[in-house]
């Protein structure tokens, strides 16, 4: 563990355009999950859940990665149906 250039040396390239909107991305998610189960906040989860996982996606495309993909592809459409079912109950 002590020699070990995994723990600290990163796979993807650093300050390139899909580096940063990983990040923001990653803040967003975890902003929404900060916010899950708080009363009256369930649409400003819903929504940043629904930015950072389309920006996941929007990286996904970039990388190539079929599994991220599909994972945020489905993802997004879950979001978007509670969306739905939120506005309708109204």
């Amino acid at each position: 563990m002590k020699n070990s250039k995994q723990l600290k040396d990163s796979v993807t390239p650093k300050h390139t355009m899909d580096w940063y909107v990983k990040w923001v991305a990653s803040v967003f998610v975890l902003a929404a999950m900060s916010l899950r189960g708080i009363d009256g906040m369930a649409h400003y989860d819903l929504g940043l859940s629904m930015i950072g996982i389309s920006l996941w996606l929007w990286v996904s495309f970039l990388w190539n990665d079929r599994a991220l993909i599909l994972l945020n592809a489905v993802g997004l459409l879950f979001l978007f149906k509670n969306a739905l079912t939120m506005a309708l109950a109204f």
